[in-house]
């Protein structure tokens, strides 16, 4: 099958469990899961049921997507992600998004778990994502293009929707969440950066560094969705006060920040 034939297989068999139109569609980074405990009118449909789609295999990411009503608005929630350092090739680490938006979901909050580079940071704030630099060494749009699903050379010049962006400025002022905003690097990992890595992505614009996410977003513009990122400072990543880095420190400090995630989550589903 070709890359149209398998996300209409996928579409098939979620809209056989639950056909009902969906708001916005959520990708869970590591740690922030806990926010699927405040959907209502739950469905879990394991990755490993639908076809065509890869498996989880990182702590922290449960493999399951999620459908349920959250603060008044019918959600897709992808509890786990891809990530191209688990040897899937970046078809596989985007496919679920093809296949939300072949849902006819045109909205889309990204978050991951990010370390904080910028030095007015500190681990378990909440960054905005206004803009991205793909590091990671290849583009999920290399290949053969499917004018189906959008343009050869899809503009990039609103990749964070700027009026997602000011809702979720005004929704953390509701709140009282004090929040950062900042340029969200992306490598290919699975190690965390040296020293030098991290002088040199600060000195090129960097406030932020993960694994992940950026694939995604190129997809969803690729496809016209509107985009909103949220990063979860979990350590900071100053290269000259560079402090020992594990991956269950990483879920501490998510799980730390998982209440202001989720209720600034929740608000900006509301007002969507």
């Amino acid at each position: 099958m070709d890359l149209l034939d398998k996300i209409k297989q996928s579409k098939e068999y979620i809209l056989s469990v639950d056909n009902r139109n969906v708001d916005a569609a959520i990708i869970l980074g590591t740690g922030l899961g806990s926010i699927v405990n405040d959907i209502e009118n739950k469905i879990t449909i394991k990755y490993k049921d639908i076809p065509n789609f890869p498996v989880s295999t990182v702590k922290g990411h449960a493999g399951e997507l999620i459908l349920g009503d959250l603060n008044g608005k019918r959600v897709l929630v992808l509890n786990g992600r891809f990530h191209y350092y688990e040897g899937y090739k970046m078809e596989k680490v985007t496919f679920a998004v093809r296949v939300i938006k072949s849902l006819g979901i045109n909205n889309l909050i990204v978050s991951n778990a990010a370390g904080g580079m910028n030095p007015k940071f500190s681990a378990g704030d909440l960054m905005i994502i206004t803009d991205h630099l793909n590091l990671i060494g290849t583009n999920p749009l290399i290949g053969k293009n499917y004018e189906e699903l959008g343009p050869r050379f899809p503009d990039m010049s609103n990749a964070y929707d700027k009026s997602l962006v000011e809702l979720a400025e005004k929704s953390a002022d509701k709140l009282n969440i004090e929040i950062k905003k900042g340029v969200y690097a992306s490598v290919s990992g699975p190690n965390y950066e040296t020293p030098a890595e991290l002088r040199m992505l600060r000195l090129i614009g960097g406030d932020a560094v993960g694994m992940s996410t950026v694939p995604e977003v190129i997809v969803a513009n690729h496809m016209s969705m509107k985009v909103l990122g949220i990063s979860c400072i979990t350590d900071m990543a100053i290269a000259d006060n560079l402090e020992p880095l594990d991956h269950k420190k990483v879920m501490e400090t998510a799980n730390k920040a998982m209440d202001k995630f989720v209720a600034l989550v929740k608000e900006i589903i509301g007002q969507m």
